[in-house]
């Protein structure tokens, strides 16, 4: 059959008649050209599959992309996850090194283990309760029985480096207290932040700022260390906060109050055994 045929359908008697145009006469019911109607072309077959050109398309296509992507990440942040973690510890030694005036060392992980000899957990009462483990405590999981609590060696001198957290102006703030062998004199502070204000409140972390509590007392009868405005009125457990910055050094003083004070029975201990050791060197 000539693929060009066209069908016509008479009106009056049904006749079909294949061609290029439509009979002038039906050959059945003899009507006239006029009475032929040609017959619609079928719809072409519907291709099987997606229509890329479809909402449906775009959106299944993006849900795969984003799946695939996601999977690609998990497993790029699984790999990496050891040593991301092992640079979050190696940063936290280098934090309380630095509270100990040891800082820009080559090997901060040597030099942390030779330095710092224990890293027990105490309570509040000043007991111990376990000699080891202090370094794995989470800032978020430090209590009043839950306090780690740094015994370290420093020139021949034995230093205890307490750690603090606390919040600021914009987010949480944190830092190490290290004291001498007497359980009250300050070696060393270091302070860190989140999102302090860069020239003010972020200042905590200056050394400028930090070098003021060195030869400070953490305690002085019932007051606490602390940071004041203008003229200091007891200049053992006081130092100058940073001007301009009211609500951050709010926080470091919230912070030093808290957290001081949880370590206040253990320390005490320390003095304790520093008055007998004079008293044994005068009678010796």
């Amino acid at each position: 059959m000539d693929m060009a045929a066209k069908k016509y359908i008479c009106k009056v008697c049904g006749y079909v008649h294949e061609g290029s145009s439509a009979p002038d006469v039906c050959p059945l019911c003899k009507a006239g050209k006029d009475q032929f109607k040609e017959e619609a072309a079928p719809d072409a077959p519907k291709k099987k599959g997606l229509n890329t050109n479809s909402d449906f398309y775009a959106i299944i296509y993006a849900a795969i992309v984003v799946v695939i992507v996601a999977f690609m990440l998990a497993g790029v942040s699984s790999a990496l996850k050891p040593m991301q973690d092992e640079n979050i510890k190696l940063d936290k030694m280098k934090q309380i090194l630095s509270s100990l005036h040891i800082k820009d060392v080559k090997d901060a992980k040597a030099e942390y283990e030779k330095v710092v000899k224990r890293d027990a957990v105490i309570n509040a009462a000043g007991s111990e309760v376990k000699a080891e483990g202090g370094f794995d405590v989470p800032n978020d999981a430090i209590t009043a029985d839950n306090l780690p609590i740094y015994v370290c060696e420093v020139n021949g001198e034995e230093k205890y480096v307490i750690p603090m957290t606390g919040q600021g102006l914009w987010g949480g703030i944190w830092g190490y207290m290290a004291v001498n062998s007497d359980g009250n004199t300050i070696y060393g502070a270091y302070f860190s932040h989140a999102s302090e204000t860069p020239g003010l409140g972020a200042e905590i972390a200056s050394e400028k700022f930090t070098k003021l509590f060195d030869g400070k007392s953490l305690f002085s009868g019932n007051e606490v260390l602390k940071t004041v405005k203008g003229r200091l009125n007891n200049e053992a457990v006081e130092v100058n906060s940073i001007s301009g910055a009211t609500i951050t050094c709010n926080g470091v003083n919230a912070m030093l109050d808290k957290c001081l004070n949880n370590y206040k029975s253990y320390l005490a201990g320390k003095q304790s055994n520093t008055n007998v050791e004079s008293v044994k060197s005068v009678e010796e």
